[in-house]
């Protein structure tokens, strides 16, 4: 088997929101719609990165600076039939440098109380569980935050 390389890059193509939008009802319950994800194109034009293999979209991650020197990520997605090859961890490592480049001094994203994959999976990239927000998603379910520190 042929180790394939994945590239991550700024959201930049005709098409990348497309295949944005297509990943993200793959993956999530509530996805966002495509108006918020190009308000936020708008309002953080550099705060996209997406996965490439092969030359298609296969994952992206948002993450933005916000109050003043905390980095937030809003959203990342790997599309299913790709996962478990390293392109989440790139999107992530990825996006941890970039908001460092940008003044960030800490990181943190919510995650579904109930996606225990997903939880590890960021344990084991540094992140911490601080807190838990009661009915964070439309559902009702409850967001576990979790932070990550610059060493």
């Amino acid at each position: 088997m042929t180790q394939q390389l994945i590239k991550i890059r700024d959201l930049k193509r005709e098409g990348d929101m497309q295949a944005i939008l297509d990943i993200e009802y793959r993956c999530f319950p509530d996805p966002y719609p495509l108006s918020l994800l190009n308000r936020l194109r708008e309002m953080h034009p550099d705060g996209f990165l997406v996965a490439e293999l092969d030359g298609e979209v296969v994952g992206y991650i948002i993450g933005v600076i916000r109050w003043g020197a905390s980095g937030h990520i809003l959203a990342i997605a790997v599309d299913p039939p790709y996962r478990r090859r390293g392109i989440g961890s790139a999107l992530i490592v990825n996006m941890l440098d970039r908001l460092k480049a940008k003044g960030a001094k800490g990181v943190r994203l919510e995650v579904r109380k109930s996606n225990f994959a997903a939880r590890q999976f960021y344990l084991g990239l540094g992140f911490n569980e601080r807190e838990e927000i009661p009915y964070y998603y439309e559902d009702g379910e409850a967001a576990v935050v979790m932070t990550y520190g610059y060493h």
